[in-house]
């Protein structure tokens, strides 16, 4: 859902490709709602500056030249936890895209990428959502879908377990705060809050930990 043009998404892009990274950010200042607050040639550069714009959802590519988007993603998952990572790949890698959201990545998109398909995975996931495929979707239940230890399920509180119960069932982050009655901002915290005490790094692996539970 687009929001307000005086509260846009804001989105950083990290692609080695300078044509492709032009298209990227000609489509993001085009889009209603989002605003290009960067745009980076590799992982280096990205992690000196992303900390510093702290945008709210990063387009990664997943190959770099020196630190690939993986490693990328698994050093600012610990940096900005509450940012979305959506990869970008060529071709359809499974394992590279598992490994990538194994990191802490939200989702992924083929490229090359339509204005309308990128602009929706940005919408999407800054939302709450998870752009991804079916079958990369049940590689990653199936690799967390273990036993949460005791602790880790009774350390959360009455409304964790109503917000994971709600992520379990495919809401969005704005119906969750619709359906509790409390704000967008405090479903974010306790998104945090339930990464945290789950050890995990994404909406899908705290799905899949909270279903194996």
């Amino acid at each position: 859902m687009p929001l307000p043009d005086n509260n846009p998404i804001t989105v950083a892009i990290v692609e080695d490709d300078p044509q492709v990274r032009h298209s990227l950010a000609s489509i993001l200042k085009r889009g209603s709602g989002v605003l290009c607050v960067g745009e980076f040639g590799d992982a280096e550069e990205a992690l000196r500056e992303l900390p510093r714009l702290r945008p709210r959802v990063v387009l990664m590519d997943i190959n770099l030249p020196g630190m690939d988007g993986v490693k990328c993603v698994w050093k600012l998952s610990e940096l900005l936890p509450e940012m979305q990572i959506v990869m970008l790949t060529v071709y359809d890698n499974t394992d590279a895209i598992f490994n990538s959201l194994a990191a802490g990545a939200s989702g992924y998109l083929l490229k090359p990428v339509s204005a309308a398909q990128l602009l929706a995975a940005v919408r999407d996931v800054y939302a709450g959502g998870a752009p991804m495929t079916n079958n990369i979707v049940r590689k990653v239940v199936q690799s967390f879908k273990q036993p949460a230890p005791a602790e880790e399920t009774e350390n959360l509180s009455a409304r964790e377990q109503e917000v994971l119960d709600f992520l379990a069932k495919g809401y969005l982050y704005k119906e969750i705060a619709d359906q509790l009655t409390i704000s967008y901002a405090t479903v974010h915290t306790y998104i945090e809050r339930i990464f945290k005490k789950l050890h995990v790094r994404s909406r899908a692996q705290a799905v899949a930990k909270y279903l194996g539970a």
